[in-house]
């Protein structure tokens, strides 16, 4: 309902949790569905590229520029959704241009004086505490208002209590009871005990470590779970202890 509504949802949680993940599901499950989910995560970009790749650039308009322009990622999210993960570490330039392109729902590229009219809805993501962003003065509070119109907070993995749950959806989901893999109640239980940094996507990884070194039609136990850190040191060699001492 918010997105089909064209609130600005902000998604917070730690990294892992799955904020894009969601994400995606709701964008398929709104009416933008017929539209593009176009996705950018604003740490992964160096500041020139970021503004590039969201506003687009006109023929010639820098160094290197494509002959025929570039529309961006704004425009090429026109009748969808727009996904800025880890908006927290927008620079601050971008974020006074990304306010009035929110506020306008117009786009002008680089180089252009042109602009072009969009109209998406706006999901954002990060594991920062934007509040505490603001106030340090490297987010704008305007923005913040504008790209957190609904907030909805991922509780970590340990948080859930229905972790146990959801590690048998997710074993199903990876395919083990087609080789007919199975894991016991003391092993989903050891799981679930485990405080998971990484959180839904390191669980993941773990499971699918899990079902490949597991011989088919086989019950997985407790004994058979690797260190919580997903690494064995191996005993050191004689001449290693000698060594040692």
């Amino acid at each position: 309902r918010i997105l089909n509504a064209g609130i600005a949802l902000c998604i917070t949680g730690e990294t892992g949790c799955g904020k894009e993940h969601l994400a995606r599901e709701l964008h398929q499950r709104s009416r933008w569905r017929e539209g593009k989910f176009v996705a950018i995560n604003c740490a992964a970009l160096p500041e020139s590229l970021i503004e590039s790749e969201l506003f687009g650039y006109a023929p010639g308009a820098f160094s290197g520029a494509h002959a025929r322009g570039y529309s961006g990622k704004l425009r090429e999210a026109d009748g969808g959704v727009l996904f800025l993960d880890e908006i927290g570490d927008m620079p601050a330039g971008l974020q006074t241009r990304l306010l009035r392109v929110l506020q306008e729902k117009k786009v002008t590229p680089l180089g252009s004086n042109a602009s072009f009219d969009v109209n998406f809805t706006l999901v954002c993501a990060t594991h920062q505490d934007l509040t505490a962003r603001v106030a340090e003065g490297a987010f704008r509070e305007d923005l913040l208002y504008r790209i957190q119109e609904f907030h909805l907070r991922i509780p970590a993995l340990r948080e859930r209590p229905d972790i146990g749950g959801l590690i048998r959806q997710l074993w199903q989901s990876l395919g083990a009871p087609g080789r007919g893999l199975r894991l016991s109640d003391e092993a989903i239980a050891a799981l679930a005990r485990r405080p998971w940094p990484g959180n839904v996507r390191q669980l993941i990884s773990q499971l699918r470590v899990l079902m490949a070194l597991a011989d088919d039609n086989t019950l997985i136990t407790a004994a058979d779970l690797p260190p919580e850190n997903g690494v064995s040191r191996p005993a050191p060699l004689p001449d290693e202890q000698q060594a040692v001492r």
